[in-house]
């Protein structure tokens, strides 16, 4: 390429910046994010008709209960949806998450103060009682500068529900946000985290999926200045019927930042269906990024899909290491007959099998209690269908 041509490229890609063909422009404009049809990028996964009528956008004063345990220092209040802009909240970048601005009628801001380290979880229970209820929620949590706190979102009960959330996280804080959903077999939920990084902090974000009938969850990231970690961690286990979809976004805008992403999830019972769809965009500017984004689903019995589709937008090649892995099978029969042969039973090496492939993500989650949680849902999980019928 000559110096010529290099130079026009350049002018162009200045002049209209790059945006993710999988990630729509932000905006508070609920005219830039029309009603889906199902056949765009970003919704081609997603079972419109189960969605029971949220993307319609019907006002309601619905809420959902919370139950907070705040550590001392940590505050939860009640705010407007210009504050958050102000708090630098990140703008809608699809129709679910505008909506709920839109119609949440104000915010509310966990904050954690700037070099607080609270001794014990910001716990925030979410409950809802039925799923004819529609409920709106818009979250902002803040990281103040050298903060270090672990913030647990529950989501139990039934609703139909549109959140968005987003987390700020200060310069040189530590932050670890875990989002737990284990609602009952009718809710319906579509959540958006947004997290911006601030200049050498590092952040890891959890997302658990267990619960509902269709649940749709974007986790995007961003950063506002160099040296900035994200670590994206997903565990999902869908049963019969179950839609889980679980949509990651890493906007490498600065130099010298680095995102690390693995999800994994596992399938039993008919028509069970999971989608992951990674993204990872690495602009001009990000020269010196690390990235890397990892899907492992493991399929328990017949009847079930799952669709992983991991993506790199690469516009530099002054980076440090880009990658992206992705798997779907079945249980390991090498594994199983090793078991086997050493005299564990059927049911015990299929049981063992699924919790290895979860454990090392679990023992990430950094909660003791929610660990222990996490264990005993996984058996749950499997006697419902993997080991109902093994014997032996």
């Amino acid at each position: 390429m000559t110096d010529a041509a290099r130079e026009s490229v350049e002018s162009m890609l200045e002049a209209n910046p790059t945006r993710s063909h999988l990630n729509p422009p932000p905006s508070y404009d609920l005219a830039d994010h029309p009603l889906p049809t199902g056949r765009e990028e970003i919704w081609r996964f997603t079972p419109l008709k189960r969605l029971r009528g949220i993307l319609d956008g019907e006002a309601s004063a619905a809420h959902l209960t919370w139950e907070t345990s705040l550590p001392e220092g940590v505050t939860l209040t009640e705010i407007t949806a210009e504050q958050a802009v102000e708090l630098g909240e990140l703008a809608p970048n699809d129709r679910p998450s505008a909506l709920a601005v839109a119609r949440a009628g104000g915010a509310l801001l966990l904050d954690i103060p700037a070099e607080a380290e609270p001794d014990a979880p910001v716990w925030l229970k979410l409950h809802g009682e039925s799923v004819d209820d529609l409920v709106w929620g818009q979250l902002v949590i803040r990281f103040g500068r050298f903060s270090k706190a672990t913030v647990v979102l529950e989501h139990t009960g039934s609703a139909r529900y549109s959140a968005t959330t987003t987390v700020v996280v200060g310069d040189g804080a530590n932050a670890n946000v875990l989002s737990l959903q284990d609602w009952d077999d009718d809710a319906v939920h579509l959540g958006r985290d947004a997290i911006r990084v601030g200049r050498d902090a590092s952040v890891r974000h959890t997302a658990i999926t267990f619960g509902g009938d269709v649940v749709r969850l974007n986790a995007n990231v961003e950063y506002d200045g160099p040296g900035g970690e994200a670590e994206l961690l997903g565990l999902y286990f869908a049963d019969e019927g179950q839609h889980l979809e679980h949509r990651l976004f890493a906007d490498h805008n600065q130099p010298r930042t680095k995102s690390h992403v693995v999800y994994k999830g596992a399938l039993q019972g008919q028509g069970a269906h999971t989608v992951w769809i990674g993204n990872v965009l690495i602009r001009k500017i990000a020269e010196g990024i690390e990235t890397y984004e990892e899907n492992r689903n493991l399929v328990l019995t017949d009847g079930c899909h799952a669709d992983s589709v991991p993506n790199l937008e690469i516009e530099t090649g002054e980076i440090e290491g880009a990658g992206h892995a992705s798997a779907t099978g079945r249980f390991d029969d090498e594994q199983l007959f090793y078991l086997r042969s050493r005299g564990v039973s059927e049911a015990e090496s299929r049981r063992l099998v699924v919790h290895g492939f979860f454990n090392d993500l679990i023992r990430k989650v950094g909660v003791a209690s929610l660990e222990e949680k996490l264990m005993a849902t996984v058996e749950e999980e499997l006697a419902k269908n993997v080991l109902k019928d093994v014997t032996g």
